[in-house]
């Protein structure tokens, strides 16, 4: 199986990375993002690239691929709605269009979030955005599409957001966070689980179009 990855070096995206190079039957990963992962291994290669909307100069470099992993995305927190669309939006669908076309029926997996408005006409400007992309990506022709859905998530092995602010608050709250998954097995994921979770519907595909919680959580352990 051949990945690619979007958001390798953001907390998620450091862990879906994890399980795709530890996973045996993944023969390549081909990772795309603004900055280097730094990382090395036989199945990596990346392509550094500081305009993601646009990824026509690297077509021919997608295609063959079965899945991409869509680990990209930003904090709504002091934007405007323009300004988040534009990268929660518009890039996310301008990246799945490359690869629709690159490499056909390709599987697509967003990493959307808990709470996210398919209606795509609540008061919560984020989750509207996120509601369209989700919508739009699974309407998408060439591409097979799926919305995870994670809420309160746990790093494991190293994993770190690139936001200061999360990186202390993930440090204070980790023993509360392992307390609550032993309460709530169902209701927290981990980065880990959210790799090999993309991993099975890679493999297998899923039930359901939108994966909540205890849908990645189950997933990620058959």
């Amino acid at each position: 199986m051949k990945v690619v990855l979007f958001g390798a070096t953001g907390m998620i995206g450091q862990g879906v990375l994890r399980e795709c190079l530890l996973a045996d039957d993944v023969e390549r990963v081909l990772v795309i993002g603004r900055a280097p992962t730094e990382r090395e291994h036989v199945k990596l290669r990346e392509i550094v690239h500081k305009d993601l909307s646009d990824l026509s100069a690297f077509e021919g470099d997608l295609t063959g691929y079965d899945a991409c992993l869509f680990c990209l995305g930003v904090s709504s927190a002091g934007m405007s709605e323009e300004a988040y669309r534009r990268i929660t939006y518009d890039l996310t669908l301008s990246a799945a269009g490359t690869l629709a076309k690159a490499s056909p029926g390709i599987t697509f997996m967003y990493v959307s979030g808990a709470g996210t408005d398919s209606s795509e006409r609540g008061r919560s400007m984020w989750a509207r955005v996120k509601g369209k992309t989700e919508n739009d990506l699974i309407a998408m022709d060439g591409l097979n599409a799926y919305a995870f859905r994670p809420g309160l998530i746990q790093p494991l092995h190293g994993a770190r957001s690139k936001t200061r602010l999360y990186r202390v608050a993930y440090v204070v709250m980790a023993p509360v966070l392992g307390g609550a998954r032993w309460l709530f097995p169902r209701q927290i994921t981990t980065t880990e689980q959210i790799g090999l979770a993309m991993l099975h519907v890679a493999r297998s595909g899923a039930p359901n179009r939108i994966l909540e919680s205890p849908d990645i959580v189950a997933l990620s352990s058959s």
